[in-house]
């Protein structure tokens, strides 16, 4: 793909030709295409199931599309489920700060949501992009959609780092394609219109704006200057590359066999017709024969010559299907490291069974936690914030056994503790502050009456 140096060697009148052969390229790439593929997994549309196709072969050895037989195309949703699990896993308790006062304030107000939408993107693209615009975070995904904003990065050559980047999209094929141009000095927006050539919509302008009021003019707004930096991030994957890599052949694999399995029950469990003393009819004979069958259910023949028809069934191997759809199954789950909650449904499981089955995914998402570390320091720089925060996970967990053990320790702890562990297990982590002032407002009032008394 192109990089930063080839921008800047590109004279600014031609910069708009630059900029197309770059999404060109760009969408040529291997980035791209996985993004792409992936949005369609994450989307419930397996685009390997959904191109499968059954053919069938004539005398000449020419594919031609069968289309008498059925050919249903079922989309597994495991991979969504592979996503979400390690997103919810790591961020769905939101990114917590312990000096931070007003966090909305300071980061806008859907930060939490917005963290994790890049981090989704950055699991199905491999990375993701963060727009701190001056007071809150946008987010630019490699691949956003059909006719959704994506986000063509150019590295700098030599160092590796993001020093500019192309926003394309087009809302449908008739609407213009629109193009924003993103460097360290400022932001130009390009246009191109069916037939005409890219041309500048908005001259390059500053990163800041200064919002003014007046009565004669009404709000207007002025350069405000650019921050020392693009004030983009990248937030990488794990290896940065896609969630998908490794594990699309399982669900491709997956998705086939159900596919199939249900393919040959529609069939009827394989049915094929036997012709006796029929040599006479070609292919064509056979496939009119065929037709006739599936829109009457009829088929006539003269008994007298030794002319007949039967039907043959081959039975599917359900059992062995069934066996292979639940190796691949765990196989998946074991690949993406994923919790299998159907391991854990029995109330019988033991807390240390739960915590080994919570192992490989506490694992994973520790590895992802780094990655979404060194992005929010970027964005917090940008947004000024002097403070790295810190994540919190939930488990399923056996609570009684989890009372039991915190209860057990509970001469060995203080008071606060104790009750700080019991409201984690009971879900009343937003209320512990509460519950332990009013448990020593009941102890003070205890003590002074006792106090009375005596």
């Amino acid at each position: 793909m192109f990089t930063y140096q080839d921008l800047i060697a590109v004279p600014d009148g031609k910069r708009g030709e630059f900029l197309l052969g770059a999404i060109s390229q760009f969408q040529a790439s291997d980035l791209w295409r996985t993004a792409r593929d992936a949005d369609a997994y994450y989307r419930h549309q397996n685009p390997t199931i959904m191109r499968a196709q059954k053919m069938v072969y004539n005398l000449m050895g020419q594919a031609t599309p069968d289309v008498w037989k059925p050919n249903h195309k079922i989309a597994s949703r495991f991979y969504y489920y592979f996503v979400t699990q390690e997103v919810s896993f790591l961020l769905g308790n939101g990114v917590l700060f312990s000096k931070l006062t007003d966090k909305d304030v300071a980061l806008g107000k859907d930060f939490d949501t917005r963290v994790m939408k890049a981090a989704t993107d950055a699991l199905n693209a491999g990375v993701s992009y963060g727009f701190w615009n001056e007071d809150h975070l946008e987010v630019f995904p490699v691949y956003g959609g059909p006719y959704a904003p994506s986000f063509c990065p150019l590295d700098d050559e030599e160092t590796g780092g993001l020093m500019a980047g192309i926003r394309f999209w087009q809302l449908n094929a008739k609407s213009p394609l629109r193009v924003t141009l993103y460097e360290p000095d400022g932001i130009t927006d390009y246009i191109r219109e069916d037939g005409d050539e890219i041309r500048i919509l908005t001259p390059k302008h500053s990163y800041r704006r200064i919002r003014e009021e007046s009565e004669a003019t009404g709000t207007e707004y002025r350069e405000g200057g650019n921050p020392s930096v693009i004030p983009i991030v990248p937030l990488y994957n794990t290896g940065r590359q896609s969630e998908l890599v490794g594990g699309r052949a399982t669900i491709d694999a997956y998705d086939l066999m159900i596919s199939g399995m249900v393919n040959n029950t529609d069939e009827g469990n394989l049915i094929y017709w036997v012709l006796k003393n029929a040599n006479a009819m070609d292919e064509e004979d056979d496939a009119a024969f065929l037709a006739q069958l599936y829109r009457t259910h009829v088929a006539h023949a003269n008994g007298d010559d030794g002319v007949g028809v039967e039907h043959e069934t081959v039975e599917v191997p359900f059992e062995a299907s069934k066996e292979t759809l639940d190796q691949l199954r765990r196989r998946l789950f074991d690949d993406f490291m994923a919790l299998d909650v159907k391991e854990i449904a029995s109330g019988a499981a033991t807390a240390t069974q739960i915590r080994a089955a919570y192992e490989p995914l506490n694992e994973k998402a520790s590895q992802f936690e780094g990655c979404v570390l060194d992005f929010l320091g970027g964005i917090l720089a940008l947004a000024g914030v002097d403070e790295m925060p810190t994540f919190r996970r939930d488990t399923i967990i056996n609570q009684t056994e989890e009372l039991t053990n915190i209860l057990q320790a509970a001469q060995y702890l203080d008071a606060d503790t104790v009750t700080e562990q019991i409201c984690g297990v009971l879900g009343l982590v937003d209320r512990k502050d509460e519950i332990i002032a009013k448990r020593k407002a009941e102890e003070i009032e205890r003590f002074e009456n006792e106090e009375g008394e005596e």
